[in-house]
């Protein structure tokens, strides 16, 4: 951990198979420095000194067999009982609620373009309405939430926030911005008729909407700093005894 009002230091684990959009707007987001891994390649860090972990999504599945994958989920599991502020986003909700015990299943179809989405309070989504416009992306989705675990926010398609601790999982991408939005929308395996549908609603006043979860993440960085402020404060204690 820092000092005390330093900077706060993030392990952003990078699921996203080196998408550009994804460092694009996780360090836009994100007022913190950030150690960058590329997850999907195999990268992971070799420690848990971060005053914070942060992992992306992915085109892959997390009930994939594959050895990175494995290694994510292990080492996510490891940074959330080694007491670190985890932030999971989409793919990396659903690795965050697999490495605490949940479980993912596919869902039989996609929840794509600008939803609704309803929280129930808590310190992730301080200053938001609680109901609140989002862009999601995703056909797996978190059937049975980590023994513990909290629901903090969903919608008709199933859970989109859960809390563990100083671990959230969000279903959602409150990073993105349009360019991604569309990018994402094109790229998927779906009529073109309802590609069209979602693009045109990834307009000015949609998107102008969605920011407001944006909060979200400067609401994370402010609780991982009371985090490590209070463990600071536990060894100043502890010196002095």
């Amino acid at each position: 951990m820092g000092q005390g009002g330093s900077r706060l230091r993030f392990a952003v684990l990078d699921a996203s198979h080196r998408d550009p959009n994804t460092r694009r707007n996780f360090r836009r987001e994100l007022d913190a420095d950030l150690a960058e891994f590329d997850a999907a390649g195999g990268e992971l860090p070799t420690h848990y000194s971060f005053d914070g972990v942060v992992v992306t999504g992915s085109r892959s599945s997390v009930y994939w067999d594959e050895p990175w994958i494995e290694s994510l989920v292990s080492y996510v599991s490891d940074a959330h009982a080694a007491g670190l502020p985890i932030l999971g986003v989409c793919y990396g909700h659903q690795v965050l609620a697999t490495a605490l015990g949940g479980r993912v299943e596919g869902m039989g179809e996609y929840e794509l373009g600008y939803r609704e989405v309803r929280h129930s309070g808590d310190d992730l989504f301080e200053g938001v309405d609680e109901s609140f416009t989002v862009f999601t992306t995703h056909s797996d989705t978190v059937v049975e939430l980590p023994p513990g675990a909290e629901l903090v926010a969903e919608n008709d398609y199933g859970v989109h926030a859960f809390r563990n601790g100083h671990a959230w999982g969000v279903q959602f991408h409150p990073e993105y911005d349009r360019t991604t939005a569309e990018s994402v929308t094109r790229g998927k395996d779906l009529p073109e008729e309802r590609i069209e549908s979602v693009v045109a609603g990834i307009d000015a006043e949609n998107y102008e909407a969605a920011c407001e979860a944006k909060r979200l993440f400067d609401n994370f960085v402010s609780y991982a700093a009371r985090v490590r402020d209070e463990a600071d404060g536990a060894d100043e204690s502890e010196a002095t005894v």
